[in-house]
């Protein structure tokens, strides 16, 4: 009877053992889609970043385009001024 404890342990431990190795195949495919997905998320967070950073160079330089064309129509009207006070005198 005590062979038979040991026969059945040894089953048992193969089965346990067969078990672990084809689970470990399940678990390694799982990590490694967890790091590929962390790397994606990595990439869009920089790629965000990236068009951040464009996005508020082109506001900057939208807004000092409009601050220079309100000059210009500023000076404009100016002139018309100075021109209409000549054309009165």
């Amino acid at each position: 009877m005590d062979n038979g404890y040991i026969i059945l342990g040894i089953i048992a431990l193969l089965f346990a053992c067969m078990y672990g190795f084809s689970y470990m195949s399940v678990a390694r495919e799982k990590m490694a889609m967890k790091r590929e997905k962390n790397k994606q998320l990595e990439k869009d967070a920089l790629r965000r970043e990236k068009r951040l950073k464009h996005q508020a160079i082109i506001d900057e330089k939208v807004r000092k385009f409009n601050e220079r064309k309100q000059e210009i129509q500023h000076e404009l009207q100016l002139l018309e001024q100075m021109k209409e006070k000549q054309k009165v005198s």
